[in-house]
């Protein structure tokens, strides 16, 4: 991972994954560090996370995430985030992987 930082690259986390961490926090669903332990990350700035801002550009590209194929808002989002900086998504949701989102995972 640290040649990927040191040549540039990053896994972006999106802020509505950090809005959605939250949420699963409080209903106990992921460990209750898993939100505090990701922002240290991204917050360091040898680490290869990086935050990607929910913006005007994001939210406007959610329009090219069929909502069919990609129903849950966050998910889109995330969606929207890939599409527009040009990479892929990783996730293991089943929606986003049978979409015509480019997955990893």
């Amino acid at each position: 991972m640290i040649a990927t930082v040191a040549a540039g690259d990053h896994i972006g986390v999106s802020s509505i994954s950090l809005a959605e961490m939250v949420y699963l926090a409080e209903k106990a669903r992921i460990p209750a560090n898993a939100l505090t332990d990701l922002h240290d990350a991204i917050a360091n700035p040898k680490a290869v996370m990086k935050h990607i801002p929910l913006d005007e550009d994001v939210a406007m590209k959610v329009m090219e995430v069929p909502r069919q194929d990609v129903p849950d808002l966050p998910d889109r989002v995330i969606a929207a985030t890939a599409l527009l900086r040009g990479v892929p998504v990783l996730s293991r949701d089943d929606r986003i992987r049978s979409s015509s989102i480019k997955t990893i995972w």
